[in-house]
């Protein structure tokens, strides 16, 4: 009974093998095949990989120490130096504490520079948002009679002599009066900024009644404006300059009317506030 279980038991692999068919055989082997490749390839990458990552890892320690080596190295030359110097009585030992001094700020003036261009990016960022409300005010004026633009960091306003004075004179129209009401308005909304109101003519020789000739005239023409700006819109005098240029800063040839109707305008200029600039640099 015992040697029939035993062969029972050795000849059951058999039956069972010879139960499955040779083509289902083969796939699984194939499959089987093909999944040990993956596996390997699989692995082969994950190895590249952690290859990768630790000369990485090597490199960047090895840089890191390089330039900890190199700032270190400068230091000590910068301190070598400085005691040469001592030595050979080229400087006293006040000095070279000065030098050394100047040495080791050189990251505080940095970020000195860096306080500056970030005072100035506000500063752009202001003037941008003034044009913008200028333009917002004065609304869809045509461009050849007004004119709103930022040059250098500086805001000017050109306003055409036609849209704010009669014919070769001072008086301001009453069109002109609605403009400079509308431009005091947002001037009116930044009570810290100053401007300039000058007055520009063309070449033509100028000479009727008190006025002698284009200089008088672009006096009177930027004071005209000057006292409606006061007198109508209530802006601070103490914030106003009046000036005349007469004909000597052009925008355009005065050959030809075009030119010459481009050249007459009154110009507001908004000053740039240096005060605030030089107290940056007295802070540091």
């Amino acid at each position: 009974m015992k040697l029939r279980d035993i062969l029972l038991a050795l000849s059951l692999p058999v039956i069972l093998f010879s139960c499955v068919p040779t083509r289902k055989f083969k796939a699984s082997e194939a499959k089987y095949s093909a999944l040990s490749s993956q596996y390997a390839d699989l692995q082969s990458k994950l190895q590249d990989c952690q290859r990768t990552m630790r000369d990485s890892t090597e490199a960047y320690n090895r840089r890191s120490t390089v330039s900890d080596e190199r700032v270190e190295g400068l230091k000590q030359n910068n301190s070598i130096l400085l005691n040469q110097l001592k030595d050979l009585s080229v400087i006293t030992g006040s000095q070279a504490e000065s030098i050394k001094k100047s040495l080791d700020n050189i990251g505080a003036k940095d970020a000195y520079i860096q306080d500056l261009q970030s005072a100035i990016a506000r500063k752009d960022s202001l003037n941008m948002a003034l044009v913008m409300n200028l333009k917002g005010a004065i609304g869809n004026l045509d461009d050849k009679d007004i004119n709103i633009k930022v040059e250098k960091g500086v805001v000017y306003i050109d306003i055409s002599d036609k849209l704010l004075f009669e014919s070769g004179s001072y008086d301001v129209t009453a069109r002109a009066k609605e403009v400079l009401g509308k431009v005091a308005k947002v001037l009116n909304n930044q009570p810290d900024i100053e401007f300039l109101v000058e007055g520009h003519t063309d070449s033509n020789p100028y000479k009727k009644g008190v006025l002698l000739d284009n200089w008088d005239l672009s006096v009177k023409r930027a004071t005209a404006v000057t006292r409606i700006l006061q007198n109508d819109y209530a802006i601070a005098p103490a914030r106003i300059t009046a000036a005349g240029r007469s004909e000597y800063i052009p925008v355009s040839s005065n050959d030809t009317p075009e030119g010459r109707a481009a050249n007459r305008r009154t110009r507001i200029v908004i000053l740039p506030q240096l005060d605030q600039f030089f107290k940056l640099l007295e802070k540091k």
